[in-house]
């Protein structure tokens, strides 16, 4: 059977409606905040509370004072490893709260 001109495979009929209605960024920062714990490791996921994006800037709340100067030494690496689970830069910057 062959393929009628107007017809468009499902996965391009998805990516033409996450462009229409503006939703890839929101997509990719879910998919971004999802990868958090295999990014970061079990342990400092368990003490991180709260996660959100604001202005292309990953704030992150943590209940350890030690933990957040850690985590400060090594948000390069952490910005690269998120924005690479992610599969684009949806980050510029990591801020801990």
């Amino acid at each position: 059977m062959s393929r009628r001109s107007t017809e468009i495979s499902l996965k391009d009929a998805i990516e033409k409606m996450l462009k229409d209605y503006k939703l890839e960024d929101k997509l990719l920062e879910t998919r971004l905040i999802g990868s958090w714990e295999q990014v970061a490791g079990k342990l400092i996921a368990r003490h991180t509370r709260e996660l959100y994006i604001q202005n292309r800037v990953l704030c992150i709340k943590t209940d350890i004072a030690a933990l957040k100067q850690e985590l400060t030494y090594m948000k390069t690496s952490l910005l690269d490893k998120l924005n690479k689970a992610a599969g684009s830069t949806v980050i510029d910057d990591i801020r801990f709260l």
